[in-house]
């Protein structure tokens, strides 16, 4: 694994994400596809609480303390309990790309870093650095993915056009 190029990755989507996220109107943030789906504004509240408390985390705690028990974490719950609801997307989202900014900022630091180096959890088992690396690359890939779903979704109940000229969705 070229763990540089997973870095890199990171940071382009960084820039996907400003492509796709911080531009859309105030009904289109917290419009839903359907009632148990998450709305714009809560996925971009969710990534920024996975930059801070889940990934770059997980890493470290792999690197310096592996043996501890890691801090529990909980997305799901967070949606109602950080009252993602009451944020404002557009500050969330600045916080989002500033932490992003600093987990690419600490992987340049990094010297030698040894991504073999595990964490046994207990749900999970054993979990190497390197793996929390590239499930945070593949999330990002997901979360890419919803957010161009919901903004389809969205195109076709706010159009009455036929939209099967673009293509197969």
């Amino acid at each position: 694994m070229i763990h540089k190029d997973l870095f890199l990755q990171l940071a382009r989507n960084k820039e996907i994400f400003h492509g796709i996220l911080p531009h859309d109107s105030e009904e289109f943030q917290t419009w839903r596809f359907h009632p148990d789906k998450w709305c714009l504004k809560e996925i971009v509240c969710h990534l920024l609480d996975e930059e801070r408390e889940d990934f770059r985390s997980r890493i470290k705690h792999c690197f310096e303390t592996p043996d501890e028990p890691m801090p529990p974490i909980n997305p799901q719950a967070w949606v109602m309990e950080r009252d993602y609801m009451g944020r404002n997307i557009q500050n969330t989202y600045s916080e989002f790309r500033k932490e992003r900014e600093n987990s690419i900022a600490w992987f340049i630091s990094l010297v030698e870093p040894n991504w073999k180096s595990t964490h046994h959890h207990p749900q999970l088992g054993a979990v190497s650095a390197e793996k929390f690396l590239a499930n945070w690359v593949e999330h990002d890939f997901l979360h890419i993915r919803q957010i161009f779903t919901l903004k389809h979704q969205y195109l076709a109940h706010t159009t009455s056009e036929d939209l099967s000229y673009a293509g197969n969705w």
